[in-house]
């Protein structure tokens, strides 16, 4: 595999493929900080099954500070991705430094406000009182690495912008491999239990943040980090774009937390932290759905940014096609992965088999859907990618508001397990709208772009401008 890729001119198929399949097997293991966590818990003797439901509500907690680090991440890398691609170096240089001192500050300011509202947070967000000390324990824990996981998290986006797909990989890689030495250390042969997991977590992410910021000090790379000067119309401007994927993401946390605060409400004693039990192996599974779909948009997006900044509209619009066909293509293998796999996935975290045949089931329901996420995903992120937040953001923010109402609706309805039907029932509908309005107003957008005079790192070839 090329250890560099030319995003200007390079064949469109193969670049996507050589971005798209490192990143995305990046995110799949960087689901692994999560989901083997929970699967370790899940068997500490006598305690699993509460346990594990205790980390379950840190979950969305967790996602919601993970969230910060794609507000600059993901608002940052189309920005650089079009400066490099009309032959902006100095720009691209400012902008990485900006967004290095942007996570700085959302690393310390969540910090401190999660470490002083952590109590009160997982009560309302689901705990009981027989989750809730096991909770407390992993948050409390979890909170000393945020800086770690901010940094680690957003500036590997900037690793992948710069075409260097395999050294985003090697960040998540090394952090995932050393939390699944240290879990059964800290957890069994320590003794420390759920606090064990949460420091396996922390170390591991502390060690992916000193991998990438030596990655990014390398002379070698076209934008090497600098500290740089504080721009704040920059900072607005990364902040304005990052917002769809942030709102994206951190919304997908908040339901999650109506998810869990409704089930432990409907089910009442006991039945709540059964299901809550059993959300948090849903949430894993879906987990290796979402995270590898959008390390095949993300590493997408610097192809289609470069490209839209340097004119050319012949491949902007084969870039985007292929997204499509890779999403398409991974949604499918999942859907059909899902009917063989999910019992052996289940036990990975549970032997109870009440809890085994729930989850099983609730799998089942909550992916029916899953061939429909791939023309939402493309389309909310390359919408991002071309700039077009405003498209991105309403996209995004539907899909939400159609989960958010079937939680609510459908527990009230029928009962607090039809809860898990809300995920099926919004990516239909969403799907529908998201692909309507992107065939819609993307053309338009390609067009006014690509007509717009401006420097060009290469000239594009006939017939690629617009």
């Amino acid at each position: 595999m090329k250890r560099k890729n030319n995003l200007g001119t390079d064949p469109i198929p193969g670049l996507l493929l050589r971005l798209a399949i490192p990143t995305m097997l990046a995110q799949l293991i960087n689901v692994l900080y999560s989901i083997v966590d929970r699967m370790f818990i899940g068997h500490i003797e006598e305690a699993g099954s509460l346990a594990l439901a205790g980390v379950g509500v840190c979950g969305p907690i967790i996602a919601l500070l993970s969230s910060f680090s794609l507000l600059v991440g993901l608002g940052g890398t189309p920005l650089m991705g079009m400066k490099l691609g009309s032959g902006d170096q100095e720009g691209a240089s400012q902008l990485l430094s900006n967004c290095f001192r942007l996570l700085l500050g959302l690393a310390v300011g969540l910090s401190l406000l999660l470490f002083l509202l952590r109590r009160q947070f997982l009560w309302w967000f689901g705990a009981s009182a027989d989750t809730f000390p096991y909770a407390m324990d992993y948050i409390t824990v979890y909170i000393a690495g945020t800086a770690f996981s901010l940094l680690s998290g957003g500036l590997n986006s900037f690793l992948i912008a710069q075409g260097r797909s395999g050294l985003g990989m090697g960040t998540v890689v090394l952090g995932a491999v050393l939390n699944i030495v240290l879990d059964p250390v800290f957890i069994f042969g320590l003794g420390m239990g759920v606090s064990g997991a949460a420091w396996a977590t922390v170390i591991s992410q502390g060690a992916a943040c000193i991998f990438v910021l030596v990655s990014l000090r390398l002379p070698s790379l076209p934008v090497p980090l600098r500290w740089g000067r504080l721009d704040p119309k920059l900072c607005r401007r990364v902040v304005s774009l990052g917002m769809s994927p942030f709102l994206t993401y951190a919304l997908d946390s908040v339901i999650l937390i109506v998810l869990n605060s409704t089930l432990q409400h409907r089910g009442g004693p006991g039945e709540g932290d059964i299901l809550i039990t059993c959300a948090a192996i849903v949430q894993s599974y879906i987990l290796l759905i979402f995270m590898p779909m959008s390390g095949i948009t993300l590493g997408c997006q610097g192809v289609v940014s470069f490209n839209l900044g340097a004119g050319s509209a012949r491949r902007v619009k084969q870039a985007l096609l292929g997204v499509f066909l890779l999403c398409l293509t991974f949604s499918a293998f999942m859907l059909g992965a899902t009917q063989l796999f999910t019992p052996h996935f289940v036990r990975f975290f549970s032997d109870d088999a009440e809890v085994l045949a729930r989850s099983v089931k609730y799998i089942t329901i909550y992916t029916a859907g899953t061939l429909f996420m791939a023309p939402q995903w493309m389309a909310t992120d390359m919408s991002t990618a071309l700039g077009n937040v405003h498209l991105a953001l309403f996209c995004s923010l539907f899909r939400k508001s159609l989960f958010l109402v079937g939680i609510l609706l459908f527990p009230a309805l029928f009962t607090a397990a039809a809860a898990f039907a809300a995920e099926p029932f919004c990516d239909v509908i969403a799907c529908v709208m998201s692909t309507t309005l992107f065939l819609r107003f993307t053309p338009r957008l390609i067009a006014k772009y690509c007509a717009q005079p401006g420097p060009q790192t290469q000239p594009a070839p006939a017939g690629e401008r617009c």
